[in-house]
């Protein structure tokens, strides 16, 4: 079995989007795999966010990766403070970065855009926190999207250099992994691009039925069909795709033939639509809410992966610590 590893962010809560991703392929990993999933909480830092946030943003993510599937009995799934092992080997990998590359990393060139006002080391060395993420369990695939394969491509660099500079063959390269035509990619709300937090047009697992209706019947269409079998619009598609995922195949088909016979009432299809998201995403609201509000369950799932990720990294900091040349008197 292969190690993969793979961060989850405590300020993202789980829209439709994710859970047709990434992770129902998660789900589909953890049988197959050696998996760490942990909620980056150290990451977070970089935006600084008040401890009662931090600490209610990452009982949510507990909550709802749990919920939606992930097993703590087959994955490592754990909270990164947990382990120190990786701030010590963020700590070495950090003697062996440099200013001038990790000014050059397009995250860090986009963060300072964004908060200018706040530009401090962490971003800097985001990527040195990432690589020790990922080379302390020694991963060799990790899920990754666009918007982090330079950082990636950095932990790749830091593990050849460390493995250069001690002459040593220890750390192996992790490679991206690509979920490839088994990720289902869930368009948002907005008539384009896909479902996201931070654009506004997403659905959440969390989100009440009220809320949820309100948003489906607010998306976006177009002015409806002019001739039979008129190939379909990007936002219409766009509904088309949520409801393959959540309707069931006649329901699909039906909206599918009024658009091509020019009959489709879109206030129908929304309706519907929103009917069929309320029905798919309540069971795991209601198992979010319960897994919540259970601090016995809660605490126990994160002491076990807390156990499972030390077992891993302390036989790294150990071995690596060696390597480097410390030695107790």
């Amino acid at each position: 079995m292969e190690t993969v590893v793979s961060g989850i962010r405590p300020t993202g809560n789980l829209h439709l989007g994710n859970y047709f991703g990434a992770v129902k392929n998660f789900i589909k990993m953890q049988q197959e795999n050696n998996c760490y999933f942990f909620i980056a909480d150290y990451h977070s830092l970089t935006t600084h966010p008040t401890p009662g946030d931090l600490h209610g943003s990452v009982r949510q993510v507990l909550a709802e990766y749990l919920a939606a599937g992930l097993d703590p009995e087959s994955s490592t799934l754990f909270i990164q403070s947990d382990v120190p092992e990786v701030a010590e080997l963020y700590l070495l990998l950090n003697m062996n970065a440099y200013i001038g590359e990790l000014e050059r990393t397009t995250s860090f060139k986009d963060k300072i855009r964004a908060q200018p006002e706040n530009v401090n080391a962490g971003l800097l060395t985001y990527p040195v926190l990432m690589a020790a993420d990922i080379i302390i369990h020694k991963a060799l695939k990790v899920p990754v999207g666009k918007d982090q394969e330079q950082n990636l491509e950095m932990a790749r660099k830091f593990a050849r250099r460390f493995n250069h500079m001690y002459d040593v063959d220890y750390f192996p390269e992790p490679k991206p992994f690509n979920f490839g035509d088994e990720l289902v990619k869930i368009p948002g709300l907005d008539g384009s691009g896909k479902m996201g937090k931070s654009e506004g047009n997403g659905i959440f697992l969390f989100e009440e039925p009220a809320s949820i209706k309100k948003k489906v019947m607010r998306a976006v269409t177009d002015s409806g069909p002019t001739k039979q079998n008129q190939e379909v619009s990007e936002p219409i598609q766009n509904l088309f795709t949520i409801m393959k995922q959540v309707s069931t195949p006649d329901t699909l088909q039906f909206f599918q033939e009024k658009y091509a016979s020019c009959e489709i009432r879109y206030g129908d299809l929304k309706k519907q639509l929103a009917e069929d998201v309320i029905n798919f995403t309540t069971p795991i609201r209601e198992k979010i809410n319960d897994i919540k509000a259970n601090d016995e369950y809660l605490g126990k799932v994160a002491q076990m992966g807390a156990e499972k990720a030390r077992e891993s990294a302390v036989k790294t900091i150990k071995e690596v610590r060696e390597i480097i040349g410390f030695r107790k008197f």
